[in-house]
């Protein structure tokens, strides 16, 4: 069909043959739908589909390595994004956020 054969057409003609091709859609769609639900179902019976498990593997928990000096609550791991707290105060070095990984020193880590 045409594009001047639409053009052409009132709106009554356009809506019932709209009407037509959603019915004509819904059909295909349906059938098609079966036809693959049964294809699934035989791959299923002959045992060839591995179920994925989607949870999430477990991690280790990180200590901090990094502490907002603003902010001693604030502390970051080194992994994953980079926090605000600290990408705002990156002027400094990523060394002067540091934390301390002696258990017996309270402060930051000293380099040796």
């Amino acid at each position: 069909m045409e594009s001047n054969d639409l053009k052409s057409m009132s709106i009554d003609e356009l809506w019932n043959l709209h009407q037509e091709v959603a019915a004509e859609l819904t059909d295909k769609i349906t059938e098609e739908k079966t036809r693959l639900k049964e294809r699934l179902r035989k791959i299923e019976a002959a045992g060839n589909v591995v179920r994925l498990n989607h949870e999430r593997r477990p991690y280790l928990k990180v200590r901090p390595k990094y502490q907002n000096s603003k902010n001693p609550a604030e502390t970051w791991s080194g992994r994953g994004k980079r926090p605000r707290w600290l990408t705002v105060q990156l002027g400094k070095g990523l060394d002067d956020f540091l934390i301390d990984c002696s258990p017996t020193a309270g402060g930051r880590r000293s380099d040796p």
